[in-house]
């Protein structure tokens, strides 16, 4: 763990969707205190009409939605600090509107997500956690 998936309204080639996995990744790993190499992100570029946000009055907009799945523990505070920082970048680098932008987190104990590259399981966060 973690992993951020990012589903975009748009076509994005792929040197753009390399720097946005990796202005995510720096992101990451300064604002939850972790190494980069723990973090997994993909870039669906679905298109335009791929990603929708509804309405109660009028059509659907367009919209992002930026999926990120981490270990739990991490306070509230923590968390919209990343997801901010999140928008921003995709808005930074891509044609978004941040307001349109949804970010959702599922938590996870650190045994959900094994890591071949570490030598297996992860562990679960710890408030004093820098790896």
């Amino acid at each position: 763990m973690p992993s951020i998936q990012i589903d975009l309204p748009l076509d994005v080639p792929a040197p753009a969707k390399q720097e946005l996995a990796g202005r995510v990744g720096k992101i990451y790993a300064d604002l939850m205190k972790v190494n980069a190499d723990l973090l997994t992100v993909s870039v669906h570029d679905l298109g335009q009409g791929g990603v929708w946000r509804c309405h109660e009055d009028g059509p659907p907009t367009p919209s992002a939605l930026i999926m990120c799945d981490i270990r739990s523990g991490r306070p509230r505070e923590t968390r919209a600090a990343l997801a901010q920082s999140l928008i921003d970048a995709c808005a930074g680098l891509l044609p978004l509107d941040t307001l349109w932008i949804k970010v959702e987190f599922t938590q996870h104990s650190g045994d959900e997500m094994y890591h071949p590259h570490l030598g297996g399981f992860n562990k679960d966060w710890t408030s004093d956690e820098r790896d």
